[in-house]
């Protein structure tokens, strides 16, 4: 008799400790579901459903996009795969559809890695290490991308969860993130365009240093300018009127965090649509790949031959 096949989201792994419980798949090492106390920390998917869009996924090697798929590294310029047609980019890197192996795993942590292969629009080859710890404190999530090429390779990484604050709905959130800049991009294709400070820019949509409700604020925004605490850590919290919430921390290896309130072209028809709070730290700004074009700080890392870049974020209930 054949074995059964794998549920379509990968291999599950599954993790536990104390009042935490988490769902690893391994495509696209996604973190599935994620509970304290049996509530959804992060909106979750099936065992046996095709991942919604990137919904939990790792992002490597680069998280965000990539402007017409294009861009010019040491004077050479590559022209990527579009896989944001609608936008006409490269979203959110290679290894989101990639089945990670398996490297180790016990009963509150999993380690899973892939390979990036050189292509025409990446000819760097990587090994992409993600760790999937849970304890007391919450998930931690590390990524580790060892550059296996002769080359200097360009990298970025960061996370895709929706955060799930309580059982009343996004609109009524409250919202603290502690960012002090924001950066405009284009209303049709989400292109960058300069960075503004936050209470300058529109402060209304985009300013929550202070914790306050998200209404019906539209935001799908790379945030930087960060304050952080004496250890370098940021943190956003988002909390449910009904009492309780969620929070993401992570320290200076992401100096970025996209925002999105999960407006979905279908509108309230469409499931999912502002089902939960993305929020994505990410080492290197939205097109870091054209870093050159901008006045700003990027933040692309470039990885030298046999050098490790990685990146770590937490979530942990509030």
């Amino acid at each position: 008799m054949s074995p059964a096949p794998d549920p379509v989201s990968g291999t599950p792994y599954e993790l536990r400790s104390g009042e935490y419980a988490a769902t690893v798949a391994s495509i696209g090492a996604s973190l599935r579901r994620l509970t304290h106390a049996g509530r959804d920390l992060v909106v979750a998917y099936g065992a046996d459903e095709v991942r919604p869009g990137f919904r939990g996924a790792t992002l490597a090697p680069w998280p965000n996009r990539v402007v017409d798929g294009r861009y010019t590294f040491d004077s050479t310029t590559y022209q990527t795969a579009l896989t944001e047609p609608e936008r006409a980019h490269a979203l959110h890197g290679l290894v989101a559809w990639l089945d990670f192996g398996l490297v180790s795993q016990s009963e509150d942590e999993v380690t899973l890695a892939t390979e990036i292969v050189p292509q025409t629009g990446y000819p760097w080859r990587l090994r992409v290490e993600t760790t999937y710890r849970i304890d007391e404190a919450g998930l931690t999530q590390t990524v580790r991308a060892t550059n296996l090429s002769t080359g200097t390779a360009p990298f970025g990484t960061g996370p895709h969860p929706y955060l799930v604050a309580g059982p009343s709905g996004l609109d009524a959130w409250s919202l603290e993130l502690p960012a002090a800049e924001v950066l405009e991009v284009t209303p049709d294709r989400l292109a960058p365009v300069a960075v503004h400070p936050v209470d300058e820019f529109d402060a209304e949509r985009f300013d929550f240093r202070a914790a306050r409700v998200l209404g019906a604020v539209e935001i799908d925004h790379a945030y930087t300018g960060l304050s952080r605490d004496e250890q370098g850590t940021a943190t956003v919290r988002v909390t449910d009127p009904a009492g309780g919430g969620v929070q993401m921390t992570w320290g200076a290896d992401c100096p970025w965090v996209q925002v999105h309130t999960a407006d979905l072209p279908g509108g309230p028809a469409q499931p999912g649509h502002r089902g939960g709070l993305a929020v994505e730290p990410m080492t290197c700004a939205p097109d870091a790949f054209n870093a050159a074009r901008y006045d700003y700080d990027a933040g692309l890392v470039a990885v030298a031959p046999g050098a490790t870049a990685s990146a770590s974020w937490r979530i942990s209930a509030l």
